[in-house]
């Protein structure tokens, strides 16, 4: 697991709208809302566990959910239960409690940098025009290869297909971060974050917001 630049938070992707900056300026923003969750579910430090990590809990769900390994795991600390458990890597854990509610607005500002994470949304098995921007063939002059592949390697030598040849296959439905997004607007009355851009995933996904990685200033460059 690769480090992070500072403790993040879990969101619901809400959908997207236009914005307006006080000089009028239009900004396409993806709003990010946050239900009940976002808690620290347990700390992992050096000694105990060979790395320091904090494992944050987020959308509060019934009991009968869960397994009881996962329920237990929770009422270890008091938490209560929860759909979603992800870690967050950092250089220290100093400062975090078990059964701590991380709040958005004390841990990001306005103009902020985040990275943001999620699930694509998928598109299930598709061409290779689809997937991979191939061309067509002609369409006209008795032509029979309109969006068929084609040649996919030589004959003889090699014998075989390469590894990772670009075919028909499975499409979208991967996990995708997309980096250093500006924080616009954070509204604490409606509970939602306002993000410059896209962000992978349909309305309902989940989503991992956490600081952007800058390498030299907020994470060491080793």
């Amino acid at each position: 697991m690769s480090m992070e630049a500072g403790i993040g938070v879990m969101g619901t992707k809400l959908g997207m709208m236009s914005y307006f900056e006080s000089d009028g300026k239009v900004v396409p923003v993806t709003v990010v809302g946050f239900r009940e969750g976002n808690i620290v579910t347990q700390v992992k430090t050096q000694a105990t566990d060979g790395y320091e990590a904090v494992q944050v809990g987020y959308r509060r769900v019934r009991d009968k959910k869960l397994t009881k390994p996962e329920m237990g795991h929770l009422q270890k600390v008091g938490a209560i239960p929860m759909r979603h458990l992800q870690e967050f890597r950092l250089q220290s854990v100093d400062g975090f409690d078990p059964n701590q509610r991380l709040v958005v607005d004390e841990i990001f500002q306005e103009g902020d940098l985040v990275d943001v994470s999620g699930t694509t949304i998928g598109k299930g098995f598709q061409g290779g025009i689809k997937r991979h921007n191939f061309k067509r063939g002609p369409m006209t002059h008795g032509s029979k290869s309109h969006r068929q592949l084609g040649s996919i390697g030589a004959g003889t030598t090699p014998g075989r297909v390469y590894k990772g040849k670009k075919m028909p296959g499975r499409m979208g439905g991967s996990k995708r971060k997309i980096r250093k997004l500006k924080i616009v607007k954070i509204d604490k009355d409606l509970n939602v974050v306002m993000v410059k851009g896209a962000v992978p995933g349909k309305p309902g996904n989940l989503l991992r917001i956490t600081p952007a990685k800058i390498v030299g200033k907020n994470i060491p460059k080793n």
